[in-house]
């Protein structure tokens, strides 16, 4: 999936914005996993080219317009699995730091 065209979807703060939105609806692992992708920017772990990847598949779960909208039943299926795929590819995404900081983030929000 070209995820370049939702690299415009992205900021920091449209993605808190719909992590609060959505947080309860698509669970914890989901929302590990936009951490996962959001911590290995924020913590250097991630090259350039790296980055690009991670803004478009975050621009992608931000963007209400997909191929599944998010607003039906089933609606985070592809946004999910976008963000699976995008930290199975990416080696910064396995890096322990980043990993340890998504899951606290999400224990504060979940546990």
């Amino acid at each position: 999936m070209d995820t370049k065209k939702y690299e415009k979807h992205y900021s920091e703060s449209k993605l808190w914005d719909k992590i609060k939105k959505c947080a309860k609806k698509v669970g914890k692992s989901a929302i590990i996993n936009v951490l996962i992708l959001y911590y290995a920017m924020a913590l250097g772990k991630a090259t350039p080219s790296q980055i690009a990847i991670i803004i478009g598949a975050l621009g992608y779960f931000i963007s209400p317009i997909d191929a599944i909208p998010d607003f039906i039943p089933g609606g985070y299926t592809d946004d999910i699995a976008l963000l699976v795929a995008t930290i199975n590819a990416l080696s910064c995404c396995s890096d322990t730091e980043v990993v340890r900081k998504a899951r606290e983030k999400a224990a504060e929000w979940f546990d």
